[in-house]
């Protein structure tokens, strides 16, 4: 049921016109879609997730398409997060635990929300192309380079927000998010 719900959240595909929505159910509905990369397994213990949720007032949005934002950061640190760990073992990784960390506050006229990792993070030159089109540092087959040019398009263009990346090498990433509360 849990799922059901999450899926029909996330996607509100029937939804065409912005509304005013809980930033934090569209984030809670990803979390719960991709509840299984972020379950333990043979190769590493479960990604810790620190939710650090303020109070916020319900903004206009167009959910479904912010969910699509959502869902391309938290698998992209999942995904880092699991490329960070290869050649160590699982107790190296437990030592220094995988984690995501989403953080959200209001912020002058507008809310913000912080999505971090604390995986190998992205060097200069890959921090420069990482909203372009077409740009992936994955393997072939894996990626499609797409998904942070699009999320960039629905938080600039369709939504008058901002966003914005932070990355050091060997010390993770920040996708930082701006979103005016209403349009």
């Amino acid at each position: 049921r849990e799922i059901v719900l999450s899926l029909r959240n996330f996607s509100r595909l029937d939804e065409a016109e912005m509304k005013r929505v809980d930033i934090h159910e569209g984030i809670d509905s990803n979390l719960l879609i991709l509840k299984h990369r972020l379950k333990a397994n043979e190769k590493r213990p479960a990604i810790e997730v620190i939710k650090n949720y303020g109070d916020l007032p319900k903004i206009d949005c167009f959910l479904g398409q912010l969910n699509q934002v959502f869902m391309n950061i938290i698998a992209n640190a999942i995904d880092a997060l699991d490329e960070s760990n290869i050649g160590l073992s699982f107790a190296e990784i437990e030592v220094n635990p995988n984690r995501i960390k989403i953080t959200t506050s209001v912020e002058n006229q507008g809310v913000k929300i912080t999505i971090c990792d604390n995986g190998h993070g992205m060097n200069e030159e890959v921090k420069a192309k990482i909203f372009d089109n077409l740009f992936t540092t994955k393997d072939v087959g894996k990626g499609t380079g797409l998904g942070l040019a699009i999320a960039r398009q629905i938080v600039v263009k369709k939504h008058d927000g901002e966003i914005h990346v932070n990355s050091r090498l060997g010390e993770g990433t920040e996708f930082i998010i701006t979103l005016p509360k209403s349009a």
